[in-house]
């Protein structure tokens, strides 16, 4: 029986992705990045989640692709390869379900890629991050796709091509981290942060996250327009209403599922 390198479980709204391949630092290979992938999609196809924790097992979030998986005899077969691992990358942009990443130890390279392309990332104190490929003769430029989106063109150049890490407190300076906190809380912190998302609307989530994403990426005027659109979108469904009405009768409301 093949090791099963992503362990899964559903708490609820909650879904959770455990990078299970500690004895290696949760570094990908072609398995790993294929469960990986589809554990993000069968959290996404399930109506029930709302929001999806991604943590790694053992000292360590994850620290990039295994180095002795560079074997290649062509452009070719290198591209091929990586199309593999940098899957997730994919997934986690096309999701509507809000991805949490909680990141203790190491977070380098493809590790660090996966933490700041999920939605939200909160971080142990202790934590370190770095896009540290080209300190090996390669360069980490899956990673770079979030990164680009949330740091801007001078430090994601920094990053990627002086393989330097920094702190978790740092990286909440950067933009790439939301919320540091002591190691020992990072589970709790966690925990209550998907909680509280999960307790929200889960199509007003989804329209919120989807928005937003293509809020980024769309010129001003026409991303206004584009927002009223979703948000006129969201005002006519069942949730708004409920949310409202609940809101004045000061009760708790009874969101719809997904």
């Amino acid at each position: 029986m093949s090791q099963e390198l992503i362990l899964t479980r559903k708490e609820g709204a909650i879904g959770r992705i455990t990078l299970n391949r500690s004895e290696a630092m949760n570094t990908f290979t072609i398995p790993f990045a294929k469960q990986l992938d589809q554990a993000l999609w069968s959290m996404e196809d399930d109506p029930e989640i709302r929001v999806v924790i991604i943590e790694g097992a053992g000292k360590h979030f994850c620290t990039g692709i295994a180095l002795d998986q560079f074997e290649f005899e062509s452009q070719r077969e290198a591209r091929e390869f990586l199309y593999q691992i940098d899957a997730f990358y994919h997934t986690l942009a096309r999701m509507k379900t809000v991805t949490v990443a909680a990141v203790h130890g190491y977070a380098l390279a493809n590790g660090a890629g996966l933490a700041f392309g999920c939605d939200l990332t909160l971080a142990a104190d202790s934590a370190v991050f770095g896009t540290t490929a080209i300190n090996v003769g390669l360069i980490c430029l899956g990673p770079a796709a979030p990164m680009m989106r949330s740091l801007g063109l001078k430090k994601t150049l920094e990053m990627v091509l002086t393989g330097e890490m920094i702190s978790a407190e740092e990286a909440e300076k950067l933009g790439l981290v939301n919320r540091v906190v002591p190691e020992t809380e990072l589970p709790e912190a966690v925990n209550k942060l998907a909680a509280k998302l999960a307790a929200k609307s889960p199509l007003a989530l989804r329209i919120g996250k989807e928005g937003i994403n293509r809020l980024h990426d769309t010129p001003y005027h026409q991303g206004l327009d584009v927002m009223d659109d979703l948000f006129a979108t969201l005002c006519a469904t069942q949730d708004a209403q409920e949310g409202i009405t609940a809101f004045l009768d000061k009760r708790t409301p009874e969101w719809k599922k997904r």
